[in-house]
């Protein structure tokens, strides 16, 4: 099985910030927008950071997400009378 790389990039002024993650290296990679936002030697905000957050978020599904999804698809107003 072929592993799936995703790439995320974000160009401000003169700097280039690349992302290379699959989905092992989600959270990781999500730590890393954080510590760039908090370098102040970067170019890089915490307004970057959220949206790129975003991003990934939505191009990497977890299997939490993938059950609850299911779970919330099957309900029906009956469920909550």
């Amino acid at each position: 099985m072929e592993k799936e790389v995703n790439v995320l990039a974000l160009v401000k002024g003169e700097e280039l910030f690349v992302f290379l993650f699959d989905d092992e290296n989600r959270d990781e990679t999500l730590r890393q927008l954080a510590r760039f936002a908090a370098n102040p030697e970067l170019d890089f905000s915490w307004y970057d950071a959220a949206m790129l957050s975003r991003k990934i978020r939505e191009t990497v599904v977890v299997d939490d997400e993938v059950s609850a999804s299911a779970e919330f698809d099957s309900l029906s107003i009956d469920d909550f009378v």
